[in-house]
């Protein structure tokens, strides 16, 4: 059973890019997911942004508006598209998986299934 991130890199400000968490050994469309951040040397911030298999989603008021996350389940593959990127979204982005459904205040670390982070830097 593994969560994988990808797709972290070296973004200039206001660019876009598209992480994605592919999941195996188990199927993401029974899972909410859920996506965190936490920049070098602080904590973890809370999710960003979840993903329910009812095709519901909410976002942190910091990323509404720029950032989106969707589902391909024939790939068992959720992605996060971000948009208007901005230097203070630098840092190890994270995805997670809880069986059914996620709170919005759920820490990372009581989801079922946690991947490693992928690192995004924007940066000029």
């Amino acid at each position: 059973v593994q969560l994988q991130a990808s797709g972290g890199g070296l973004v200039q400000p206001g660019g876009p890019l598209r992480l994605s968490c592919a999941a195996s050994g188990f199927t993401l469309d029974d899972y909410a997911i859920g996506w965190f951040r936490q920049v070098p040397g602080k904590e973890r911030e809370g999710a960003l942004c979840i993903s329910h298999n009812d095709g519901s989603a909410y976002y942190a008021d910091s990323v509404k508006g720029r950032f989106t996350i969707s589902r391909d389940n024939a790939k068992n593959t959720v992605y996060l598209q971000m948009s208007s990127l901005k230097p203070e979204d630098t840092g190890d982005y994270y995805c997670a998986a809880a069986w059914g459904a996620a709170g919005w205040g759920t820490p990372m670390d009581e989801y079922d299934y946690r991947g490693q982070g992928t690192l995004v830097t924007v940066s000029s």
